[in-house]
C-alpha cells in the first residue's frame, strides 16, 4: 500500500510539474497552453539599436491585426511583419518583397488579401506575392497613417494619409491603370484613423482639422450632405482627433489633445485628467466587446468603464510601467477569442485581468 501511495504521488508530481512547464499564456486569469512557436526570419532587422533586445517579437510594434485565418499579424518599425500562426512566428521583409521596414496599418479584403500601409506606400498580399502600390499607381502621399486602411461593408478600400484619403479601384488595376485616386469630397487632411460605424457612415479622424463623417446612402438623396465635419466650432479641442471606436450604442469615441470625446450624434461629452484619465498627449482609444474602454497617453494607459454613473472617480483605472506595461503603448487590438493586445516601446504585451505580462518569441503566447 504505501508503495502504491508513493508511485501514485510520484505520477502526480511528475503531471503537476509537466503541466506546469506547459503554462504559456495567461487572460483574466485563465491559463493557456500553447508552445513556443518557431521563428522564421529571412533576413537581419536593420535600423535598430546596437542593444536591441533580439528575444522580443520586436521593440515597435505599430500595428496588429487578426485576418479570417485566425493569424495575427504585428506591423514593426524595423523588422517588417511579423505572422503568427500558433506553430510558426514569420517576419516578411525584403526578400520576400516586402521593401519596407516600418508597418502602420493592416487589414484584410474580401478576397483574403491582406493590405499594409507603410512609410512606402501600400502593400497588398495575396497568400504569395507582395505588391507595392506608390506615386506611380495615383497614391501621391506615401505616408500611410496608423489604423488608416479600412475595408469598407462593400469591400471597398480606403487609404487614410498625412495628406489625404484615397480610394482604390480594383478595375483600374487589372487594366494597368492608377489604382488609387484621391478621395475629393474630404480636404487634404492628416489622417489619424478611418473606421466606419454600424450604420455604414465612414468617420475619418485627423489630427488638424477635428472629425469628418462621410454618409454613403447621402449622396443617393437629392440634395443630400454627404460630409460632416467636427471641428472646434462644437469643441473638439484644437481640431485634433486621434483614435476613432464606436461603441454597442452607437456612441463614436475619439482622442483628443487633452482627453477624449464620445459623440452621440448631437453632443460631445469630453473626459480629462480631471475625470479620472491617466497621462498627457493622448493617442489611442480601443473599445472591447465588453465595452471597456481603454486609451492611451503618454506616461500610462487608461482603462475606463462608462457602464456606471458618471462622474465616477472608481471607473477609471490608470496603468503606469510599475503594472509592467511600457508606457510608449503603439497599437491596441482585441482578437476574435477577446484577448487583448499591446503594442508598445518595448515589444508586445497581454493583459491578465490585473496586470499586463510581455510576450517575447518564446512566449508566453
Amino acid at each position: 500500500m504505501k508503495l502504491n501511495k508513493l508511485l501514485l504521488f510520484s505520477f502526480l508530481t511528475v503531471c503537476i510539474s509537466c503541466y506546469g512547464q506547459e503554462k504559456s499564456s495567461a487572460y483574466n486569469g485563465l491559463i493557456i497552453s500553447k508552445p513556443s512557436p518557431k521563428v522564421i526570419r529571412n533576413v537581419k532587422a536593420v535600423g535598430l539599436a546596437p542593444d536591441f533586445d533580439t528575444t522580443l517579437v520586436s521593440q515597435y510594434i505599430r500595428s496588429i491585426f487578426q485576418d479570417s485565418k485566425g493569424n495575427l499579424w504585428f506591423g514593426t518599425i524595423g523588422e517588417g511583419v511579423a505572422r503568427y500562426d500558433v506553430k510558426t512566428l514569420t517576419y516578411f521583409s525584403n526578400p520576400d518583397g516586402f521593401i519596407t521596414n516600418s508597418v502602420f496599418a493592416i487589414n484584410e479584403d474580401k478576397q483574403g488579401n491582406l493590405w499594409f500601409g507603410t512609410d512606402q506606400g501600400v502593400y497588398k498580399y495575396d497568400g504569395k506575392v507582395f505588391r507595392n502600390y506608390g506615386k506611380k499607381d495615383g497614391l501621391n502621399h506615401l505616408d500611410i497613417s496608423r489604423k488608416s486602411i479600412l475595408v469598407d461593408k462593400s469591400g471597398a478600400v480606403w487609404v487614410g494619409t498625412h495628406g489625404g484619403v484615397y480610394q482604390y479601384d480594383p478595375l483600374a488595376d487589372s487594366k494597368g491603370g492608377q489604382s488609387f485616386s484621391l478621395f475629393q469630397q474630404l480636404p487634404p487632411i492628416n489622417v489619424a484613423g478611418i473606421m466606419e460605424d454600424k450604420s455604414g457612415n465612414i468617420w475619418f479622424a485627423s489630427s488638424n482639422k477635428g472629425v469628418f463623417r462621410y454618409d454613403h446612402s447621402a449622396s443617393l438623396r437629392s440634395g443630400g450632405k454627404t460630409i460632416a465635419n467636427i471641428a472646434d466650432k462644437e469643441q473638439l479641442g484644437e481640431n485634433y482627433a486621434g483614435g476613432i471606436a464606436e461603441d454597442k450604442a452607437g456612441n463614436i469615441w475619439f482622442t483628443m489633445k487633452n482627453g477624449i470625446c464620445k459623440y452621440d450624434g448631437k453632443t460631445l461629452t469630453e473626459y480629462t485628467a480631471k475625470d479620472g484619465l491617466g497621462g498627457t498627449e493622448f493617442w489611442g482609444i480601443i473599445i472591447e466587446q465588453s465595452g471597456i474602454v481603454w486609451i492611451t497617453a503618454r506616461g500610462s494607459t487608461t482603462r475606463f468603464d462608462p457602464s456606471g454613473p458618471l462622474p465616477n472617480p472608481k471607473a477609471f483605472t490608470v496603468f503606469t510601467p510599475a503594472d509592467g506595461l511600457n508606457c510608449c503603448v503603439q497599437s491596441m487590438f482585441q482578437d476574435k477569442s477577446g484577448n487583448m493586445w499591446w503594442g508598445a516601446g518595448q515589444g508586445l504585451y497581454r493583459f491578465n485581468g490585473t496586470r499586463f505580462y510581455q510576450v517575447k518569441k518564446n512566449g508566453p503566447w
